[in-house]
């Protein structure tokens, strides 16, 4: 079976520590990705929330982080409504680069998906390069 893995690298005029916040705090994550429901914690269940207050519920992807080191690596499943609760697996490398940060995605866990895989990469490459773009543009 091929492996289905998202891999992403962008640069950030930040330090790490700096852009590490912004991958772990409810309040920073919702100027890029979606507002938190708490920090990303090692061994804790997260879920990143719509702005729409009036559904019962707001999670819009949801997962567990498995690895939390500050300020270099962070590692989380995640899932959402169009994953049907199939986990995947999201890694965050984050590594001093020329005076800012060298930011890696790594995005696994998609083969075994039960339903159109190429869309679920498709659309997740493309959500990522959104995400990436603001997330560029707020941390720097």
């Amino acid at each position: 079976m091929t492996e289905a893995t998202l891999t992403k690298t962008i640069f950030i005029k930040a330090t790490p520590e700096r852009v590490w916040t912004y991958l772990v705090d409810p309040d920073k994550l919702a100027r890029w990705f979606h507002e938190g429901d708490a920090p990303l914690e090692a061994g804790k269940d997260f879920a990143l929330l719509t702005e729409h207050e009036d559904r019962a519920d707001r999670r819009l992807c949801w997962g567990k982080v498995l690895v939390s080191e500050p300020p270099k690596r962070l590692v989380y499943t995640f899932t959402h409504n169009s994953l049907k609760g199939h986990e995947t697996e999201v890694e965050w490398r984050l590594e001093p680069a020329f005076g800012g940060t060298q930011v890696t995605l790594v995005h696994t866990g998609f083969e075994t998906f039960d339903g159109d895989v190429l869309e679920m990469l498709t659309s997740h490459d493309k959500g990522w390069d959104d995400h990436f773009r603001r997330l560029r543009m707020v941390a720097s």
